[in-house]
């Protein structure tokens, strides 16, 4: 606030003869540029002093030692006076009344300052005054505003205009009021120590929509073109009343992440980020960013920003939601378990968004899809077809996880429907097939001769085989026992024991096979016999016309033939293959024959020098059924296909 002070004159006391020299002026006074102002004056001298001469005075600019040479402002004796006072003082008082007031027209800004007086009574009767007046000249009305204003107070501002000019009365009115709410004006004068100033004022309620308005005072002298002007922003305190943040948003793992809070308070507000009680980040703004490079799962949350500045607090909240994959799910550890047991598998993971959890087994969907972080899959009783892999899959729109459970079921020995007893060339083959775990153990018991088989017995040939949870073992009988067969199968392990009558079955597949040799046999000596009629009949063409039997031979392909003892050894090995077709033992079938112990007839192999008289020769078997054997001979063809269908 500033205001004008005024001072009364102070009685120099000053001990000896100069007791009694004091005078009296206003400290400080001011006026507007360009125009005037009149500095009161009262000066005394001791009683004793007689002027001698007459009174005269002298004002002196900045400074009350002549010694110094100081600007004359005025000087009664003569005109010799500094130069930019030059028509510009004149002294008002009468000096030989003690009135030393002094009027200072057209004065400028660089005639403020402090001015002293020296009075001259003649002689030695010279004294030069320490007190001054200090002089303000004002290009701008003063405008006064309390120092701290608050949002929804009454307000008072204040224009102060000096009014020390005799000749010129200034008149004050206010500018930009328009937006004030309901605003009073008052005006009035103010006069001290010869001294004066206009005052008008402007009340108002302020509130935050004030802050920074401009409001101007201005003065103008009538009759002159002497304008002046004070305009000032308002300085409206007030706590944050708007927090402006980033909308709740969605952004993806990894990214980089801008979020920002604007405020609007008076003064700027300490602004803080705070995470889930947690301080991120503060400073003195009216605006703060919170940059997070690389996010992760984890930065996630409410985020909020906190503006307080002593004159009140608010806050505003956002949340981010932080995009990924699921995680790799968390799943129960490998178990093995019984047969008929009942188990939980739990699976656990986190995605955003939420992921869908789906139990796969052997590439099958097992239990409910589910939208959930958590998936619990339920087996009761289970049974051995529930022994595998279990996996539990994860996804969502940003990729997919997955969780492996392997589950062993241990049962008891199962019977399969591949064990039987056949009759095979050598004797009777007994196979026996088992599922379990623990890999069953078998045995074979022949009751009727009190005898049990295992893997101990050699004799019989025993044989076994393991393929994961399936056990083979086989047994070779030369002959049917006399009592006939009766040859009981015993699976045991760990969880049980089974025994199974092995039941004695006919192989189709081998009666068929001896009947395709027989046939084949007759077929093959068919076709001896018609290479032997081609041959004869060729050779009495080619005496009759060779010319001709060279066009028969260009039309008639080069005979393709082998050795025909060794087909039928291949044909009997393959059919005696198929006769455990689906067993893991053909190669234990596969033992060479003899000519001696062979079911079949070995056909010789035709002679060299007979080879080049066979042109070509065709033999046939279409699914060969002995009813169906039909052999077709014609004497005027040149060569004879034999075909069974």
């Amino acid at each position: 606030m500033w205001c004008l002070e005024f001072l009364l004159p102070v009685l120099l006391v000053i001990k000896g003869a100069w007791a009694q020299w004091n005078v009296w002026m206003p400290r400080d006074i001011s006026t507007m540029t360009n125009s005037c102002v009149v500095i009161p004056c009262t000066f005394m001298y001791p009683s004793g002093v007689r002027p001698y001469g007459g009174t005269h005075g002298i004002w002196y600019f900045g400074s009350p030692y002549p010694q110094f040479y100081p600007p004359v402002v005025y000087k009664s004796r003569t005109n010799i006076i500094h130069e930019s006072y030059k028509g510009r003082t004149k002294l008002l008082g009468d000096l030989h009344q003690r009135n030393c007031t002094l009027q200072i027209n057209n004065i400028g800004m660089e005639h403020s300052g402090r001015y002293y007086f020296r009075a001259d009574l003649g002689g030695s009767n010279v004294f030069t005054y320490p007190d001054f007046s200090e002089v303000k000249v004002l290009d701008q009305p003063l405008i006064n505003t309390p120092e701290e204003i608050m949002s929804n107070q009454d307000l008072e501002v204040t224009c102060y205009v000096p009014d020390n000019c005799p000749d010129m009365t200034p008149e004050i009115s206010w500018f930009n009021t328009e937006l004030l709410p309901s605003p009073k004006f008052s005006t009035d004068y103010l006069e001290e120590s010869n001294t004066a100033i206009m005052v008008a004022s402007v009340s108002f309620t302020a509130s935050h929509v004030h802050n920074g308005k401009m409001l101007g005072c201005r003065a103008r002298y009538p009759n002159t073109t002497l304008v002046y002007e004070r305009i000032v922003a308002l300085d409206i305190k007030y706590g944050p009343r708007l927090v402006q943040v980033n909308l709740s948003t969605e952004v993806m793992e990894g990214s980089t992440v801008l979020l920002y809070c604007l405020v609007d308070s008076n003064p700027p507000s300490t602004i803080t980020w705070i995470k889930e009680g947690l301080d991120l980040q503060e400073e003195i703004s009216l605006n703060s960013s919170l940059v997070m490079e690389d996010i992760q799962a984890d930065g996630e949350g409410v985020y909020t920003c906190m503006a307080d500045n002593g004159y009140g607090s608010m806050n505003r909240s956002l949340y981010l939601a932080v995009k990924y994959p699921p995680r790799e799910p968390l799943v129960n550890s490998s178990l093995t378990v019984q047969e008929g047991s009942s188990l939980s598998l739990h699976c656990s993971t986190v995605g955003n968004p939420v992921p869908t959890l789906t139990w796969i087994k052997d590439g099958n969907l097992v239990g409910t899809i589910i939208a959930d972080s958590y998936s619990v899959l339920e087996i009761s009783d289970i049974t051995y077809e529930g022994d595998g892999e279990y996996r539990c899959l994860a996804e969502n729109e940003y990729g997919r996880a997955s969780g492996v459970i392997n589950i062993t079921v241990e049962f008891a020995p199962v019977f399969l429907m591949e064990s039987k007893c056949t009759m095979v060339r050598e004797g009777i083959q007994c196979v026996c097939v088992a599922s379990g775990n623990p890999e069953p153990n078998i045995e074979f018991h022949l009751p009727n001769l009190n005898l049990t088989i295992n893997e101990t017995e050699s004799k019989f040939n025993y044989y076994a085989h393991v393929d994961g949870y399936v056990t083979t073992s086989m047994i070779k009988l030369k002959e049917l026992p006399a009592s006939g067969l009766n040859v009981l199968c015993s699976m045991s392990n760990l969880y049980g024991t089974e025994t199974v009558r092995l039941e004695l079955q006919q192989e189709k597949k081998y009666i068929l096979a001896v009947i395709i040799g027989t046939i084949g046999g007759v077929a093959v000596i068919g076709l001896i016999i018609a290479a032997v009629r081609y041959i004869s009949r060729n050779n009495q063409k080619e005496n009759a016309n060779p010319s001709q039997d060279l066009s028969m031979k260009l039309e008639s392909p080069a005979l393709v033939y082998g050795d025909v003892k060794k087909e039928k050894q291949s044909l009997r090995k393959k059919v005696l293959k198929t006769e455990l077709l689906g067993t893991k033992f053909n190669s234990i079938l596969e033992e060479p024959s003899t000519d001696e112990d062979s079911d079949y007839q070995n056909i010789r192999s035709v002679p060299d020098g007979e080879k080049q008289d066979v042109q070509y020769a065709s033999l046939e078997f279409s699914r060969c059924q002995p009813k169906d054997v039909s052999t077709h001979m014609d004497d005027t063809s040149e060569y004879t296909e034999i075909k069974s269908k």
